[in-house]
């Protein structure tokens, strides 16, 4: 897909978009969950939109994602290096949803991650199911964070359906 986005062709540049199960972030009850998702960059350029599949939204409200550097090595996040807020809405069921994070450079190779985060909002968001010989997403894992465990837990057989666009 190309877009023109302030005149500049924006092009989906890493993606995953099989959906095949729900994975939860925001509050509920007494804990809140967050979700990450790493990937290479498979091109350089400036990151202008990162889209989730909004598959449910129990309780509307506000959605943050954060973008990070990720030492795949270390299984470590880095510095963050940018934001993007959204309002999610019981009508965003079924939809591809944007986070519009303009200006922020990518390296072709580098790995990145992003982690979706809420205190108020809880919704489901698309996710791809595999298994240990057939992974959904072979540049990349999920991450699951809790309150109680906030350095989290990475899954090589799972992947958040997403979607990364780059203007160059």
């Amino acid at each position: 897909m190309n877009t023109n986005l302030n005149n500049s062709p924006l092009k989906l540049v890493t993606q995953q978009t099989t959906n095949n199960t729900t994975s939860w972030v925001g509050h509920n009850k007494d804990r809140d969950i967050s979700k990450g998702q790493t990937f290479i960059a498979t091109n350089d350029g400036e990151l202008q939109t990162i889209e989730v599949f909004s598959n449910i939204v129990f309780h509307p409200g506000k959605v943050t994602i954060t973008v990070y550097n990720f030492d795949p090595q270390q299984k470590k996040w880095g510095t963050s290096l940018g934001c993007a807020n959204v309002d999610f809405k019981k009508t965003d069921i079924g939809k591809w949803i944007a986070f519009n994070i303009p200006s922020l450079h990518l390296d072709k190779g580098k790995f990145y991650g992003f982690i979706l985060e809420s205190h108020e909002c809880y919704m489901g968001v698309g996710e791809a199911a595999g298994s240990f010989k057939n992974p959904p997403f072979t540049e990349g894992q999920e991450w699951h964070f809790t309150n109680n465990n906030d350095k989290g837990d990475s899954f090589s057989y799972f992947s958040l359906a997403f979607k990364i666009g780059l203007t160059a």
